[in-house]
C-alpha cells in the first residue's frame, strides 16, 4: 500500500538517524511500510467485530507512530467492553489467564495505573494483578496435578510476561514449573516456544531466578535453538503467521538484527504482498519489525510520544463475486477415527467459512457451529460434535494433506480442493 501522506523531511530525517544506530540500517521504504501496517491496524479498530482486540492495542502503542485520539478511545473500550467480558468469566470462575495478561500488557503500553483495575469475585474485589497472579497459580497447580495446563503454555507464559513487565516478583514455583516444561519438550510449537523465551527472559533480566540460573539459562538456549532451526530457506520461522514472534523472541533474548534479518526481510515481503490482512497478525510482526517485544513494554513511559499518523478517506473496495465456481470436498474426522465426506461448488475466492456455510446450506448432514477469538472465528462443533480446550480438543484444518496456517475466514479457496476438518486432541 503506497502512503498518500508523507511525514515532514524532519521527522523522516530523525527517524533515519535513529535507525542508522542499529545493525541493520532502516530504509525510508521500510519506514514507509511500517507505517503502512500501522495505518490497516488503526483502521481495523473501525471495523473490528466483537470485542476490542488488546493485542492490536499493544501493537500500536509499542509502534514508533501513533495517532493517540483513536488510541486513547480504543483504551476506553478495552476498559469498559473488554473488561466486563473477563469480568464475567472471572464470576463464572473460568481460566481465562491469556486474555487477562494481554489486557494487563494493554493497559501497561498505554501507562495506565493498574492497581485502578478491579475485578470481583465471590463477592471480594481485588486488582488485576492479584487476579492475574490467582490464575497463574491455579495453573501451576493444576500443571503439577495433570502434568498440563488448565489452558496452554502459550497463555501461561503471557501470565508469567504480564506479571513481570508489571514488576511484579514471579513466584518462583511458576517460573519453574515453565523451565521444566521446556526441559520436558512440553513446549515445541514455534508460537508457545517465542512467547516462553520472552517470558523467561523478562525473568531473568529482573534477577529474581539467581538460585536456578543454570537452569534458566539452559532452557532460554534450548528456545533460541528450536526457533532457529525451525527458520525455513526462505527466512520464515515456522511459518509465516508465526514469524512475527518469533522474532520478537530472538531479539528480547539477545539475538544481534542481523541474525535476524532474513526473517525480517520474509515479513516485509509478505507485508507488500497483503498476507497479513488478519488484524492479529499485524499485531505481532509490527512490533517484530520495529525491533520490538512485548518485553519493552516494561520501559514504555509514554513521553513525547510522536503524534502524526492520519487515516486518509479510502474509497470502498467493491469485490464482485467469482463467476468461476470451484469443487470444495469437505472430509470431517471425528474423534472416534470415524470418516464423512461432502462436496460443494463455490465461487473461486471465497473464505473457507463461505465455503462451510454453503455446505451447509446444502442441508447434506453437515452442520457446525463456531466461536469468536482474537484471530477470528473458529469452529467449535462440527456435526454435533464439540472440540473444547477443557477437553484438549481441538478441529485441525488441512488443505490436501497440508496444515492451513490461516483461520477460516482468511483461507481463500483459490481451486479445486480437499479440506479435511479433524477433532484432535492437543
Amino acid at each position: 500500500m503506497r502512503l498518500h501522506r508523507m511525514l515532514s523531511l524532519v521527522i523522516v530525517a530523525g527517524l533515519l538517524a535513529f535507525a542508522s544506530g542499529k545493525p541493520c540500517k532502516t530504509q525510508t521504504s521500510n519506514i514507509e511500510l511500517h507505517m503502512s501496517l500501522n495505518k490497516n491496524l488503526l483502521r481495523s479498530l473501525e471495523t473490528q467485530e466483537g470485542l476490542p482486540n488488546p493485542s492490536v492495542h499493544l501493537a500500536l502503542r509499542l509502534s514508533n507512530f501513533h495517532n493517540l485520539a483513536k488510541e486513547s478511545e480504543h483504551l476506553n473500550k478495552l476498559k469498559n467492553d473488554l473488561h466486563n467480558d473477563i469480568q464475567s468469566s472471572l464470576s463464572n470462575s473460568q481460566s481465562v489467564v491469556g486474555l487477562l495478561s494481554l489486557y494487563t500488557l494493554a493497559l501497561k503500553s498505554s501507562c495506565y495505573d493498574l492497581n485502578t483495575i478491579t475485578f470481583t469475585a465471590g463477592e471480594r474485589s481485588e486488582t488485576l494483578l492479584t487476579h492475574l497472579k490467582k490464575q497463574m497459580e491455579q495453573e501451576k497447580e493444576h500443571i503439577a496435578f495433570s502434568h498440563r495446563p488448565l489452558t496452554n503454555y502459550y497463555q501461561y507464559s503471557l501470565g508469567v510476561i504480564a506479571l513481570c513487565v508489571s514488576g511484579i516478583r514471579v513466584n518462583h514455583h511458576v517460573s519453574n514449573t515453565l523451565i521444566k516444561a521446556v526441559e520436558h519438550e512440553q513446549v515445541n510449537d514455534t508460537d508457545t516456544c517465542a512467547m516462553a523465551g520472552m517470558a523467561l527472559q523478562c525473568v531473568k533480566d529482573a534477577g529474581s531466578h539467581v538460585h536456578n540460573a543454570a537452569e534458566l539459562d539452559t532452557a532460554l538456549s534450548k528456545i533460541k535453538q528450536k526457533l532457529l532451526a525451525s527458520r525455513r530457506n526462505d527466512g520464515h520461522i515456522g511459518n509465516e503467521f508465526s514469524t512475527g514472534l518469533a522474532v520478537q523472541a530472538l531479539l528480547a533474548m539477545g539475538s544481534p538484527v542481523a541474525e535476524c534479518a532474513a526473517s525480517m526481510e520474509a515479513i516485509r515481503t509478505d507485508a507488500r504482498n497483503n498476507k497479513y490482512h488478519n488484524a492479529m497478525a499485524i499485531s505481532q510482526v509490527l512490533p517484530a519489525l520495529q525491533q520490538k517485544s512485548y518485553l519493552t513494554v516494561k520501559s514504555k513511559e509514554c513521553l513525547n510520544e510522536d503524534d502524526t499518523l492520519v487515516l486518509e478517506p479510502i474509497d470502498p473496495v467493491v469485490v464482485l463475486p467469482s463467476q468461476t465456481k470451484v469443487t470444495v470436498t469437505v472430509e470431517v474426522v471425528t474423534s472416534s477415527g470415524a470418516a464423512a465426506l461432502y462436496s460443494v461448488e463455490v465461487p473461486k475466492g471465497s473464505s473457507l467459512l463461505e465455503a462451510l456455510e454453503l455446505l451447509k446450506i446444502k442441508n447434506v448432514g453437515f452442520t457446525f457451529d463456531k466461536e469468536s477469538s482474537l484471530w477470528g472465528p473458529f469452529l467449535s462443533v462440527v456435526n454435533g460434535e464439540q472440540a473444547r480446550q477443557s477437553d484438549r480438543r481441538y478441529w485441525h484444518l488441512s488443505s490436501d494433506g497440508t496444515a492451513l496456517g490461516e483461520g477460516i475466514i482468511d483461507f481463500k479457496i483459490d481451486g479445486a480442493q480437499k479440506i479435511t476438518l479433524k477433532n484432535t486432541i492437543y
